[in-house]
């Protein structure tokens, strides 16, 4: 299935104004959602109050996430069948989001969206929501609780992609180095469970592994830390925002013509990967969009309207997963620039399924 693009730029101040969107289990999950009891909205009509819990404000790529939930939302409250957009949005551990979840839940909202900062961590308090009738969807990153439904891409697999197409360019027996999101943060892991059975599978080392924290900044700290360390790795796999920071960190080490560099789709990234490609420096960049959210807000409303999830297109009972987009490489480098070359740099290449595409995932 081919998801659409979207191109819009990232309102900062919409962060801040904004409220969004919760999950829902598939039928089979024994979650309480649909009408079965507690929350008003869930008789099948609406409107219908939406919740969102984010615990990670430092990201644009968390900004834009919102930016597009909010989209979404703004069309079905123009159909009339939402009210509000409740938003929990600010830095927090896991006991902090669980107390976000549970600030949604007191406020009456109908569905959670959640960007969770644990696979296990907010199992209990995922019960607490459905057991008040609430769907609750985890985007981004997965979790465990058969209470709630999975949606986004495969980060196992994004992390393979990726990880195949780095180890073409060192060649087997490399020694690497990578930067890589928060230790523990399910993503991470998804996508290092990949990207190690590349690396295993081709024979490729890795001297060291830094915690590039999801942050540009420190992701060119600790990539300028390996380099002074390690002067002979062939290459540093990265990814998402760590990604800019460590090629400024290879560029400033005078070694974009030595060391291979993965990548990101974002603006920033893909601006300096531009200017480097004259010297013949060559990148693949990840597509994470942020656009799940709004995606998953769209089968919320499905759900809510009591339409029922396609068995077929579910994977182990609770996880939906989106299709992947192609990686950005050098062979069409040009063709993705230049839909994005005119947006800020922290821009991320970016689609949310249309309604229609979200259709097709229903009997």
């Amino acid at each position: 299935m081919k998801r659409s693009h979207v191109w819009s730029g990232v309102a900062a101040a919409a962060a801040v104004a904004l409220v969004a969107g919760c999950s829902t289990p598939t039928p089979d999950s024994g979650a309480s959602g649909g009408g079965e009891s507690g929350s008003a909205g869930s008789s099948g009509e609406g409107p219908w109050t939406i919740g969102v819990s984010n615990a990670f404000v430092g990201s644009e790529y968390r900004t834009q996430m919102i930016e597009d939930i909010q989209t979404v939302f703004d069309e079905y409250k123009q159909e009339g069948l939402v009210d509000d957009l409740i938003l929990e949005n600010a830095d927090a551990d896991a006991n902090g989001q669980i107390q976000q979840i549970r600030n949604l839940i007191n406020k009456g909202v109908d569905v959670i969206i959640v960007d969770p900062n644990s696979s296990t961590a907010l199992t209990a308090v995922f019960k607490e929501a459905t057991d008040q009738g609430i769907k609750v969807y985890a985007i981004d990153q997965e979790v465990e609780s058969e209470l709630v439904t999975n949606i986004g891409i495969d980060q196992e697999e994004l992390g393979k992609v990726s990880a195949e197409w780095f180890a073409d360019q060192v060649g087997e027996g490399a020694q690497i180095a990578t930067v890589q999101g928060t230790t523990g943060n399910p993503a991470t892991e998804a996508r290092w469970a990949g990207a190690k059975s590349v690396f295993d599978a081709k024979g490729i080392t890795v001297v060291a592994s830094a915690d590039g924290g999801w942050d540009q900044a420190t992701g060119q700290t600790v990539a300028t830390d390996l380099l002074a360390t390690y002067p002979d790795i062939a290459g540093i796999w990265t990814y998402d925002g760590m990604a800019q920071g460590v090629l400024r960190a290879v560029e400033a080490a005078g070694k974009t013509g030595d060391l291979v560099v993965s990548g990101e789709a974002r603006v920033g990234f893909m601006r300096m990967w531009n200017d480097l490609k004259p010297q013949g420096f060559s990148s693949a960049g990840v597509l994470n969009p942020p656009g799940p959210g709004a995606t998953a807000l769209r089968f919320a409303i499905n759900e809510l309207q009591g339409k029922v999830l396609d068995p077929s297109k579910v994977t182990d009972g609770h996880t939906v997963y989106l299709p992947l987009d192609p990686l950005v490489t050098n062979d069409n480098f040009d063709e993705e620039w230049a839909k994005v070359q005119d947006k800020p740099d922290t821009y991320v290449l970016d689609s949310v399924l249309t309604a229609d595409e979200v259709d097709e995932y229903f009997q």
